[in-house]
C-alpha cells in the first residue's frame, strides 16, 4: 500500500484540525486498515484542476447511506467539498437508507421535483423515460479510460433505444463470506451449490446455520438470481424474452428451488423469511452464521468490531459452481440518473464524469467496496486492483484479492445474458424472485407450480414494458 500511502501524502490537504476531529472515526477507519496515515491522508491523489469554472448554482444529490460509513464521511467531508470549491457549485448530498430509494424516487418523479443527480443501488431502467440519455457522458469516459465494463454496460444500456439510460457510478462484487473454523469443524466446501446442500446440516448441528436471505430485500434478490444462473434457470435470453418456464431453464430454475428449499430446511431458520439487507451483517457479526452472500461489509464490520478472533476467521470465497456455471449478479451496482426535471443538469453532467475520471481514491476510501464501472479509470485496471487489495494487512493476509477474481470471472448484471431491463427492474422491486424461493421453502407451492407462476408474471411485465417500447 506504499504507492496508495505517497499519493496521498503527496495530494496536499484543506481540511483543518477541527475538520479532522470531526471525521475522527473515518481517519481511524483508514488507519485500522492502512496501519496508519498522516493527517493529508484526507485529500486527494490528485487535487481537481480546471481551467475555467464554467459551472454555478446548486447540485443536489440523493445517494444511500453507504454500509463503510467513513466512506460517506470522506466523500461527503472532503469530496464532494473540494469538487464544489473548483466548480463554483454549492453541493448537497442527502443519505437515505438503501430500501428507500426506489420509492422516493418514485415520489420525486411524480411530483416532478427533487434531486438533480438520483443515485440506485440496482438499475433503475423502470425511470429510463424520467431522465436523460448518458450516452455521451459513457462515451467521454470511454475515450480517457478506456471500455466499460461488461456488467455496467449490460446494467444501463437499453439496445432498444439505444441509448444509456444511466450512468453507472460503481458496482460491488458479491462474495460468500464464511467461518473457516466452522468449515473446518464440519468438513464442508464452498466449491458447488450441492456441496453446500449437503455441509448445511452439519454447519446447522454445530449451531451456525447457513445464511442465504429469502426475504423482499436487495440481498435476497442478488443472492437468488445468481443460484438460477448457476443451475441454468435463466428469466430471460440475450434478446431480453421471458424464458424461464421454457425447456432448459424451467429445468434449471426447478433445480434451483429444490436446492435451496433442503439448504433451508436443513441448516438455516426462519428468520430468513423476514430479513432486511442489513440482518445478515446482523447475524454474522453476532457469531450465529457459518455463511452468507454479501458484499465485503460484513467483512469490514468485522474487522471494526474489535471481536479479533472473529475477524480473523471471516473469510471470502466465491460463489459456489452450480450444474450450469458459476456466476452471480454484482451485490450492489450503483446508477446515477439525472432527472429531466432536475435544474442544475450541467453540474450533475460534470461532477458523474469527474467522479469515474478520479477513482482510484473511491476504491480506496471504500475500502475495495466500490469497483470501478470502467476498470481503466484505475491506471492498469484489475492488475493494480489485485495489487492494492493484496496489500491490506487483515488475516489471512491477502484475503482481498478474490474480489479482482469474482469482478473478471464471475459477476454479471440482474437479467444476464439479457440486460437490465425494465422488466428485470420491475420483477426486483417487486421481489417476485425471493417470493418465489420462499413459497417453495414453506411448501406453499411445489417448485414447478412456483416456476409457472413466475414465468406469467413475468410475461405480463414484458407485455407491459414492451407497449411501452423499452423492450
Amino acid at each position: 500500500m506504499a504507492e496508495v500511502i505517497d499519493e496521498l501524502e503527496h495530494a496536499g490537504s484543506t481540511l483543518t484540525r477541527g475538520d479532522l476531529i470531526r471525521r475522527g472515526s473515518a481517519a481511524a477507519f483508514a488507519v485500522s486498515m492502512f496501519g496508519g496515515l498522516a493527517d493529508k491522508a484526507l485529500g486527494f491523489y490528485g487535487p481537481l484542476k480546471y481551467a475555467n469554472k464554467q459551472l454555478s448554482g446548486d447540485l443536489r444529490i440523493m445517494t444511500w447511506a453507504h454500509f463503510v460509513p467513513a466512506y460517506d464521511q470522506w466523500l461527503d467531508g472532503t469530496y464532494v467539498k473540494q469538487w464544489g470549491e473548483a466548480n463554483d457549485v454549492e453541493v448537497k448530498v442527502d443519505h437515505i437508507n438503501n430500501a428507500l430509494l426506489y420509492s422516493t424516487g418514485a415520489s420525486e418523479v411524480a411530483a416532478q421535483s427533487g434531486h438533480d443527480l438520483f443515485w440506485f443501488i440496482s438499475p433503475p431502467s423502470t425511470f429510463q423515460k424520467q431522465a436523460i440519455p448518458m450516452t455521451d457522458l459513457v462515451q467521454e469516459v470511454s475515450k480517457k479510460v478506456g471500455p466499460m465494463s461488461r456488467v455496467a454496460r449490460k446494467a444501463t444500456y437499453n439496445p432498444r433505444t439505444k441509448q444509456f439510460y444511466g450512468f453507472p457510478e460503481t458496482y460491488a462484487p458479491d462474495p460468500v463470506q464464511y467461518r473457516k473454523s466452522f468449515f473446518e469443524q464440519t468438513g464442508v466446501s464452498l466449491n458447488t451449490w450441492e456441496d453446500v446442500r449437503k455441509g448445511a446440516p452439519k454447519l446447522k448441528a454445530i449451531g451456525h446455520p447457513v445464511g442465504l436471505g429469502m426475504s423482499n430485500e436487495i440481498d435476497s434478490n442478488m443472492l437468488l438470481t445468481s443460484l438460477l444462473y448457476c443451475y441454468g434457470g435463466f428469466i430471460q435470453n440475450e434478446e431480453n424474452r421471458i424464458v424461464i418456464g421454457q425447456g432448459p431453464n424451467r429445468k434449471g430454475a426447478i433445480q434451483a428451488l429444490e436446492v435451496m428449499r433442503d439448504i433451508y430446511k436443513n441448516g438455516m431458520s426462519d428468520e430468513v423469511f423476514a430479513w432486511t439487507a442489513a440482518s445478515n451483517n446482523q447475524a454474522f457479526l453476532a457469531g450465529r452464521l457459518s455463511m452468507a452472500l454479501n458484499a465485503i461489509s460484513i467483512e469490514r464490520s468485522a474487522e471494526q468490531s474489535g471481536n479479533q478472533a472473529l475477524s480473523d476467521d471471516s473469510w471470502l470465497a466465491s460463489i459456489p459452481r452450480g450444474p450450469a456455471t458459476r456466476l452471480g449478479n454484482e451485490h450492489v451496482m450503483g446508477v446515477f440518473l439525472i432527472w429531466k426535471f432536475a435544474k442544475n443538469k450541467e453540474a450533475a453532467r460534470k461532477y458523474i464524469v469527474d467522479q469515474q475520471l478520479n477513482y482510484r481514491e473511491h476504491f480506496v476510501r471504500s475500502l475495495y467496496y466500490n469497483f470501478p464501472p470502467w476498470t481503466g479509470a484505475i491506471k492498469g485496471g484489475f492488475k493494480t486492483i489485485r495489487e492494492m487489495t493484496k496489500q491490506d494487512t487483515h488475516k489471512p493476509k491477502g484475503k482481498y484479492t478474490i474480489l479482482t477474481t469474482i469482478a473478471e470471472k464471475y459477476t454479471t448484471n440482474p437479467g444476464h445474458p439479457g440486460n437490465t431491463t425494465p422488466v428485470m427492474d420491475e420483477i426486483y422491486n417487486t421481489f417476485l424472485i425471493p417470493q418465489m424461493f420462499a413459497e417453495v421453502a414453506q411448501g406453499k407451492s411445489t417448485p414447478a407450480e412456483a416456476v409457472s407462476a413466475f414465468a406469467n408474471k413475468a410475461q405480463g411485465i414484458y407485455r407491459k414494458w414492451k407497449a411501452q417500447g423499452l423492450v
